[in-house]
């Protein structure tokens, strides 16, 4: 085997790799050391600015495969034959704590996945819950400050979480979730994915459908309760991502199922709730659950940096035949997830590895910037159009245009006939059965009955009262109970 030569980054050979330059034996470090100044200036500079949210994270590669006729409702290619396999990456993470914190708390899982389609990276970003804590992205910054560590006391803070949802009755339902049994899967393999938002599919005759995304796990749910996640912390705070790369190293690779509500969008207007509110669930009854395909997990990545911490996935990253919708939630992070992407990795972020197109080539006048590995040659232009080679529009839309109407201005979400922010909440704990239900008030009340202040403990029993009045009557008297003690 040929021996392999350590160099420098500009790839000079380094002769020795175990003592620094010195003015003499035992003397002072000599700054003209390179190979010493440049380890040290790389080492500095290994990290970079964590996701404010989801940040802890863990992911795989693996594959979709088409498993029912899709192609009435779109026209996506990686959607178009059963049998039709894609290459994925999918990333899995917790939301509120930060890169170092534990895998089993209470807390939301984020669940993005990037199919590396024909068409170009197809990118969906969902949570393991179907539903979220506010429907218009302009409450989004201050609902996060309020979960994350209090700027004086630097960890986090009932008063300021009961506070935030106090004031929003919509997250009632996403509360009911997070609080329930569900709120702390036993492993990333056990817990279903979520589309969340509504999206829009867009079939060759140019037919537009709205649709749910709804991955269910094949190796069935499991989860945690509060005292048994805190048991797994203590053992090992990194039990997910050990969970997750020991059963793919093992070759028990994990699957899900995806299925979709798929909605025609002459129905919207006049749907009892409003289809876009990510506060609310599309009922079952109205429209069933269609099998689609089959994901699976296959290949743990090579180095957890490059492909998990560098991984970019942003909700504007579309094929043709899946557009977006009026949600607004969505459309708030179809800007806010690539900005974040480019403050954090840089503009060439999509030239990474585990970002760049796999079935097909990105080919674009984008140039320059920091770490710019597509520049071109001295043949191809930089502007469009031109007279010259380059790369053409297709005037083709991705997917069918949205109707928009209505004078301009801070509108509140438009309401329909049945919308409130109860009903679903309490429609969810009237589902649950009696150990359920007691698990979910014992849990509220453990976090509500910190709260400092009597008037943001009153608000928030209203809103389960509201949701179901034997809801709020058991968490009032649990919260009770608890501060008597």
């Amino acid at each position: 085997m040929v021996q392999r030569v350590l160099t420098t980054e500009s790839g000079a050979p380094v002769a020795d790799n175990q003592n620094s330059a010195t003015a003499g034996v035992g003397g002072p470090i000599l700054l003209q050391d390179q190979h010493l100044l440049e380890k040290l200036a790389r080492f500095n500079r290994e990290r970079i600015p964590e996701r404010v949210v989801h940040a802890r994270g863990s992911g795989a590669y693996g594959f979709f495969e088409v498993t029912d006729d899709v192609t009435a409702y779109t026209k996506a290619a990686f959607l178009s034959e059963v049998g039709k396999k894609t290459e994925l990456f999918l990333r899995f993470s917790t939301v509120a704590d930060s890169l170092g914190g534990a895998d089993a708390v209470r807390d939301p899982r984020g669940f993005a996945v990037k199919f590396y389609t024909e068409e170009g990276n197809y990118d969906l970003v969902g949570n393991n819950t179907p539903v979220f804590f506010i429907k218009d992205p302009i409450k989004f910054p201050d609902f996060i400050h309020s979960q994350k560590r209090d700027p004086f006391t630097g960890k986090q803070e009932p008063d300021n979480v009961w506070d935030f949802w106090a004031h929003s009755p919509e997250a009632t339902h996403q509360v009911t979730w997070l609080m329930g049994d569900r709120g702390i899967p036993a492993s990333y393999r056990h817990m279903n994915g979520y589309g969340s938002h509504t999206y829009q599919w867009t079939n060759e005759a140019g037919e537009a459908f709205f649709v749910k995304y709804h991955f269910k796990t094949n190796q069935g749910i499991r989860c945690l309760s509060a005292e048994q996640a805190a048991e797994v912390v203590g053992k090992d705070a990194n039990s997910h991502q050990t969970d997750l790369l020991q059963s793919i190293e093992r070759g028990v690779n994990p699957s899900w199922t995806l299925y979709v509500q798929i909605m025609p969008a002459a129905e919207a207007a006049d749907y009892r709730f409003n289809p876009f509110d990510l506060t609310k669930v599309w009922p079952h009854a109205d429209y069933p659950l269609q099998r689609v395909g089959r994901l699976v997990l296959d290949r743990n990545p090579d180095n957890v940096f490059a492909e998990v911490e560098q991984a970019a996935f942003s909700p504007n990253n579309f094929v043709p035949g899946i557009g977006p919708s009026p949600d607004k939630m969505l459309q708030g992070r179809l800007f806010a997830y690539a900005d974040a992407h480019r403050y954090r990795l840089g503009v060439n972020h999509t030239q990474l590895p585990v970002n760049a197109p796999k079935a097909t080539v990105a080919d674009n006048y984008g140039r320059d910037g920091f770490m710019a590995t597509r520049n071109g040659s001295r043949h191809d232009k930089n502007y469009e159009p031109n007279s010259y080679s380059g790369p053409r529009q297709t005037d083709v839309p991705l997917s069918a245009p949205l109707a928009i109407h209505g004078w301009t201005g801070t509108h509140a979400a438009p309401q329909h006939t049945k919308d409130d922010d109860f009903f679903q909440a309490g429609e969810l704990y009237r589902l649950m059965s009696e150990d359920e239900k007691a698990r979910l008030v014992a849990n509220i009340a453990g976090g509500l009955s910190q709260v400092s202040r009597e008037d943001i403990i009153e608000k928030n029993i209203a809103h389960f009262a509201a949701a179901d009045p034997e809801y709020g009557r058991r968490v009032e008297e649990a919260v009770r109970a608890l501060r008597e003690d």
